[in-house]
């Protein structure tokens, strides 16, 4: 996979996806929430966030996605479902870094819940 793919994957929600890519000592910062720092605490976290996914009907979308070298940017909206009822829509911005290895070393996700 390529920077971009490894990034789409993960704001997409495949995270198992990307675990191979993932630096040993990678921060996760999600602004105004937690940062996850080195490769088992962003996994753990990212097996716990992937469970409430597939508790519910989730709908993402990409809308821009920015590569620069070793950065990447993708913007978008995440849309969850449950019993037919519209109960989270969430507009994202996630920002990626890679090492020279191509290793995944920090991301930092914004994450705006919006009213649909």
């Amino acid at each position: 996979m390529n920077y971009t793919e490894i990034a789409t994957a993960f704001s997409n929600g495949a995270f198992s996806t990307v675990y191979t890519y993932l630096h040993d000592n990678i921060v996760w910062h999600v602004i105004g929430e937690s940062v996850y720092t080195g490769k088992a605490a962003v996994m753990a976290q990212c097996e716990q966030t992937a469970a409430y996914f597939q508790s519910v009907t989730t709908i993402f979308t990409t809308e821009t996605t920015i590569t620069d070298d070793r950065k990447v940017a993708v913007s978008g909206t995440a849309e969850f479902i449950r019993d037919q009822q519209h109960i989270a829509y969430v507009k994202a911005c996630d920002l990626y870094s890679f090492d020279e290895e191509g290793k995944l070393v920090s991301i930092h996700s914004y994450c705006i819940p919006e009213k649909k």
